[in-house]
């Protein structure tokens, strides 16, 4: 009979693999760019965390103290984009920014003005 396992428990299994974690990081992103939730990014990095060895061997590779990563990823007051960092620096990544995919080329501003958005980088020359 096959053993039930929790979506958490299947997760960490499939997030040790790097290429997976960095997978379900980018998904969740994806996600919380359309419907926002940072709990869900926040659970997200727990669970990378832990696939990725736990809070001791992270601290290690983050050249952190343990108890303070465990605290700085815990805390709710912790910016989301500080506790991201560390955990794309784990996974050997960098946080990078690029265009949003519209429709058209053409954003509205807040004060009603038009901004013009390349489509892409060939489109700037």
């Amino acid at each position: 009979m096959r053993k039930m396992r929790t979506l958490r428990e299947y997760l960490i299994e499939r997030l040790a693999d790097r290429e997976k974690a960095i997978g379900y990081l980018q998904a969740i992103l994806d996600d919380y760019y359309i419907y926002g939730g940072a709990a869900v990014v926040k659970d997200a990095l727990d669970t990378i965390v832990e696939a990725q060895g736990g809070i001791s061997k992270v601290a290690k590779r983050v050249d952190m103290d343990p108890q303070l990563l465990s605290k700085f990823l815990s805390n709710e007051d912790t910016p989301l984009i500080d506790a991201l960092g560390i955990v794309l620096k784990v996974l050997g990544c960098q946080l990078s920014i690029k265009p949003l995919e519209y429709g058209s080329s053409n954003l509205e501003t807040d004060a009603g003005q038009t901004a013009h958005v390349a489509e892409s980088p060939t489109s700037l020359q």
